[in-house]
């Protein structure tokens, strides 16, 4: 059966977003992914433990990202080994009472501050590259010897030079920047489940 593309100006304009995402993601660093992904994996086997935050729709990608990686990357509920990770933007309680006595700059350092140690995994997503709290965690990680890597789009604002390790989406749209990001988190997902199954067998 064939089916009769309709044109208007709305449905062309959806077909130009999945073309400019489709181009993107063409261009994905899978060096960058690859590496994530190892370091996610030595985080597995060592018992080290992987926090991510971002604000707004990098917040939501923060919360699948870490269900992902806890749920996602074993093979069923019999295994007992699981990855150790944790969205910062979850707890609205900790959120707001962070926000409203300390500031909204503070929200994600001072959790990082509370719960991460030398040598865990701090994961930030900022589209612009330039959000002031994601800034300031990734700042008091790499301070206190925490691995940072980022999720940038963009120009990776400053972001991108303050990380170990960055996945760059270089497009000027807040909106496929999110879809290539959303896209790397479940190829880091496939990819430390393949990884974490192999060593298992």
């Amino acid at each position: 059966m064939t089916v009769t593309q309709e044109t208007t100006p709305i449905v062309d304009g959806m077909r130009e977003h999945v073309r400019r995402t489709q181009e993107m993601l063409s261009q994905i660093d899978y060096d960058a992914v690859a590496k994530l992904v190892d370091k996610l994996h030595d985080a597995y086997e060592t018992g080290r433990r992987v926090f991510i935050f971002g604000n707004g729709g990098s917040a939501a990608t923060a919360s699948h990202f870490a269900e992902d990686l806890a749920k996602s990357t074993v093979k069923d509920m019999t295994v007992p080994k699981r990855l150790r990770v944790q969205s910062l933007t979850d707890s609205v309680p900790f959120i707001s009472a962070l926000g409203n006595d300390w500031g909204y700059d503070c929200i994600f350092r001072e959790q990082l501050l509370t719960a991460a140690a030398p040598g865990d995994i701090a994961i930030a997503i900022s589209g612009s590259g330039n959000s002031p709290n994601v800034l300031r965690a990734v700042e008091w990680a790499r301070e206190n010897g925490v691995f940072t890597c980022g999720f940038t789009g963009f120009g990776g604002g400053k972001l991108k030079g303050m990380v170990d390790l960055c996945v760059h989406s270089p497009i000027l749209d807040m909106e496929i920047a999110e879809n290539c990001h959303m896209i790397a988190v479940h190829l880091v997902v496939g990819g430390l489940r393949a990884k974490v199954r192999a060593a298992r067998t």
